[in-house]
């Protein structure tokens, strides 16, 4: 098994951060891995995309033009690479700040509006997480039970309310998808 997920949004959305996680989380479960990171020169606003690459042997290659998943959290992103994910693919859409539907009938569209989400639960900061415990859900790339075992351990060094607040912004997305998708 190997999948190949690309994250995408722009800067200070969580992307680069939202896919490490899910690296070091399918790392901790003896997956191999890849992180490639992309991003503007100005960062905060500018565009950022990570491809992350999970596999169960060793990769031979990080880098696709065409993953099989895509996880999307503004429109300009999805114009980007809507027609790069593979057909059958699976596309994750933030409902919050993508205003339209994908246009290919050849891949899942799984729309969650994130930012209203955050919001509703006094974590602005934390939609990226959401994000990715929906997708994980749904998905099952690495086990959602697996996750919260490393959270801990991901985000060493971090104040405690810090790594609690990712938390629960991960199972609220994980709660989000086992009851709408």
């Amino acid at each position: 098994m190997e999948k190949q997920i690309l994250f995408a949004g722009f800067g200070g959305q969580g992307v680069l951060s939202m896919a490490q996680f899910l690296a070091y989380a399918a790392m901790e479960a003896g997956k191999f891995v890849a992180w490639v990171p992309s991003y503007g020169a100005e960062m905060r606003g500018g565009t950022a995309n990570c491809l992350v690459t999970i596999a169960d042997e060793e990769i031979s290659s990080p880098i696709t033009e065409n993953p099989l998943m895509a996880v999307i959290m503004n429109r300009p992103s999805l114009e980007k690479f809507e027609q790069k994910i593979q057909p059958g693919g699976t596309l994750v859409l933030n409902s919050s700040l993508v205003d339209r539907q994908p246009q290919r009938q050849d891949v899942e569209v799984l729309s969650i509006p994130v930012n209203q989400i955050a919001e509703d639960i006094a974590n602005p900061r934390g939609a990226n997480m959401i994000l990715l415990g929906a997708y994980l859900q749904k998905t099952e790339v690495v086990e959602t039970e697996k996750v919260l075992e490393y959270f801990e351990r991901i985000y060493k060094g971090k104040k405690p309310s810090v790594i609690e607040s990712n938390k629960e912004a991960f199972l609220t997305g994980v709660s989000y998808a086992r009851q709408h998708w």
